[in-house]
């Protein structure tokens, strides 16, 4: 199965900012997740830029016309099924004045400061496995980890 996800990035007065969504505690799948707004490839989707811009439309109420420029991908990413690859598509976008979460899958949107994530002490890897470690990262409405946090962690390698 394929899914692609819009990390949308904006220029702010402080600095630029992403983003992302914490998903609902009653979702069947990544239960109060945080992530990036996106979803499943549908039929009628020209491609992941297309369902990235889709879905970031529906959940977060960015309209297509806000993404001012695709400015590419990040490395395409399972989840921890192992059954979902997700192709990350980062986009320079124009923030609406007002962003709108879909109740029903979004429960709270978040806009962390790149500057922000970029400071290590914020971010901690642990053990998920015997010898397998992930990075996590708290935020006051839930935790950054897994797929996003791996696709965060190579967004911020651009900005080193």
């Amino acid at each position: 199965m394929r899914a692609a996800v819009l990390v949308p990035i904006y220029e702010s007065e402080d600095g630029l900012r992403v983003i992302m969504t914490r998903r609902p505690d009653d979702m069947p799948t990544h239960p109060g997740d945080v992530v990036f707004p996106g979803g499943m490839v549908d039929p009628g989707d020209e491609g992941p830029v297309d369902t990235a811009m889709r879905e970031a439309c529906e959940e977060i109420g960015l309209p297509r016309e806000n993404v001012v420029e695709v400015l590419g991908g990040l490395t395409p990413t399972h989840t921890r099924s192992q059954t979902m690859v997700i192709v990350p598509v980062v986009a320079r976008v124009k923030r609406p004045e007002t962003l709108v979460p879909e109740p029903r899958e979004v429960a709270a949107i978040l806009e962390p400061a790149i500057s922000e994530l970029l400071d290590e002490a914020t971010w901690e890897s642990r053990e998920w496995s015997p010898g397998r470690h992930m990075w996590f990262r708290e935020f006051s409405e839930g935790t950054l980890w897994g797929a996003t946090a791996f696709m965060v962690r190579e967004l911020l390698d651009y900005f080193r």
